[in-house]
């Protein structure tokens, strides 16, 4: 089981777990009301992270979506409270309303390409064999951006798009210097390959320049990066990016002098990113 981690007085996250696909769920409490990011991937997920929270004597009040995969909006009714999301998202949701997540449903759209199949394989694991999914419609629609303010805490709220999901939404907590960014920096996996594009990458690491952070929450990080490690991953997306073109997408030349200029050899996470950016470039 997770367990809640406190940061402030301010910031709680339930930390993610890989094997069901469980993603990084956060609760920024105000004098007012308490913010909770992401609905998680289950009912259980959610009342899990309800209860832990209920420990402190925290209640969340009103919920931000990141972005509209399952892993993100399954726990929604039982988190039952007001919810915020661009109107992307909100045509997303209403798609998925009509969706059967059966076995034999789910294995049809793997078969067909709609669906992942790593996907497929952890809702059947973190939902079981009775999968009764009810997804309530957000409440709070917005275009490009929309601020809160919870009591002593804004909270701002942007669509930032990027290849993950079209309609990602990044956090900001000013007061906190914390910035939220579910998984618009990963790469697109409703794709015969997963890939990165150069563009959106450039357009997205672009708007995330704009807000000064000190803690990076990735969804599917196990704990929040500091601003030294988040710099390593940008300068990684962006040294990737500039080599895919310097080398026209050929991976031995890229990895080469990426090692050379970081001066260490590459782990495989460096060359997964490598090759995503490859695939989008080709």
């Amino acid at each position: 089981m997770q367990t809640l981690e406190k940061l402030s007085d301010r910031l709680f996250y339930l930390p993610p777990y890989q094997k069901t696909d469980r993603p990084i769920l956060v609760a920024v409490v105000g004098d007012d009301q308490t913010l909770l990011i992401d609905a998680g991937n289950s009912s259980m997920h959610a009342k899990q992270f309800k209860e832990q929270l209920a420990s402190y004597d925290v209640t969340g009040d009103i919920l931000a979506l990141t972005h509209w995969h399952w892993d993100h909006v399954f726990g929604l009714r039982e988190m039952d409270m007001p919810s915020i999301a661009n109107f992307m998202t909100y045509d997303k949701v209403k798609e998925l309303q009509e969706l059967s997540w059966e076995d034999k449903e789910l294995d049809k759209r793997v078969e067909a390409g709609i669906e992942i199949p790593f996907c497929a394989d952890a809702i059947k694991l973190e939902l079981g064999s009775m999968r009764e999914i009810t997804i309530p419609n957000p409440t709070i629609l917005f275009e490009k951006r929309i601020k809160l303010n919870i009591g002593g805490v804004t909270c701002i709220i942007e669509h930032v798009g990027g290849d993950h999901s079209s309609d990602s939404n990044l956090i900001y907590i000013p007061e906190e210097k914390m910035l939220f960014l579910g998984d618009c920096l990963y790469a697109n996996m409703y794709a015969e390959k997963w890939h990165y594009t150069i563009e959106k990458m450039h357009n997205l690491l672009e708007k995330i320049k704009d807000y000064e952070a000190k803690l990076y929450f990735l969804s599917h990080h196990p704990a929040p990066l500091t601003k030294d490690e988040f710099a390593s991953f940008v300068s990684l997306l962006e040294t990737s990016a500039e080599l895919t073109i310097k080398h026209k997408g050929e991976i031995e030349a890229i990895a080469a002098e990426m090692s050379s200029r970081f001066g260490r050899n590459l782990t495989e996470d460096d060359l997964e990113i490598i090759r995503y950016f490859v695939n989008g470039y080709a």
